[in-house]
């Protein structure tokens, strides 16, 4: 797997904080559909833990969902955590604070209810942050969680590695790995949850180029999941030939498709 840059990552939220939501467009199809999960679980929590808040979508909706709860979003970038915040009207029982998912700065036990959606995924080893899930749930807590998993942009980094080996003549390895649902299960395991349960569903966006699906990505500050750009005429013919292979192998009735695959995951602590 790529080395994951948290300050790349982190910096990169905080600047595109205000312009997240225009195209987060996955991200809120995978709101929904989680807050339907939590929906039928049928869950009075007191206390509710959202990791990677961003923006507060999700936080939003559980906000409606359980009105007499505490709610908390955590997000490692500060400006998602301002933007978030402007979407509660100074509301008495919604805290935000910048924070680590790997290192949650709450005592044990101290939520009924832990919830993250595409988070996870910008961690290469997911399970600690998911011990620390748990330690900061009460016994019989619930976790539930959604993160982008391995199929996610395939056609996109499939076309880079075929681009730089054709230019470059090397193997390449830059591009970013995503989770398959085997390792997040393990490490639900690892991290104490019992009885997990996940399931994977793909979403698909189209986009009209290459270059339209680039800006999308760097706009939601995922710029960790596309191929890193080099200076350098050697990296402009790869990227050059990467827009031409994605277009010649996956695109139909003038659009390109972009793949994500959806991991859905649920826990709770013994």
């Amino acid at each position: 797997m790529v080395g994951i840059d948290r300050q790349r990552v982190r910096n990169s939220f905080h600047r595109h904080a205000t312009e997240y939501e225009a195209y987060a467009d996955v991200q809120k199809r995978v709101v929904s559909r989680l807050v339907g999960m939590l929906d039928g679980e049928s869950l009075a929590p007191a206390g509710v833990l959202d990791i990677g808040t961003g923006t507060g979508m999700l936080l939003r909706a559980l906000y409606g969902l359980y009105p007499t709860a505490r709610l908390v979003g955590l997000d490692l970038a500060l400006g998602m955590c301002r933007t978030a915040r402007g979407g509660f009207n100074d509301s008495g029982r919604v805290g935000l604070l910048a924070g680590d998912a790997e290192r949650l700065p709450f005592r044990d036990g101290a939520f009924d209810l832990v919830v993250s959606t595409s988070t996870y995924q910008w961690l290469e080893e997911p399970t600690a942050a998911f011990a620390e899930a748990c330690r900061v749930l009460r016994p019989g807590g619930l976790f539930c969680f959604a993160l982008f998993g391995e199929k996610t942009l395939y056609e996109l980094r499939s076309s880079y590695r075929q681009a730089h080996e054709a230019v470059c003549h090397a193997e390449e390895s830059r591009t970013h790995t995503f989770l398959s649902q085997e390792r997040v299960y393990e490490s639900l395991i690892r991290a104490g949850f019992v009885a997990p349960r996940t399931s994977s569903e793909l979403e698909t966006e189209r986009h009209a180029d290459v270059p339209a699906l680039l800006r999308a990505i760097k706009r939601v500050g995922a710029g960790n999941a596309a191929p890193v750009k080099g200076r350098g005429l050697a990296e402009r013919r790869v990227m050059l030939e990467m827009m031409a292979i994605y277009r010649r192998e996956y695109a139909a009735d003038g659009f390109i498709p972009a793949t994500y695959e959806v991991i859905y995951g649920v826990g709770r602590k013994g």
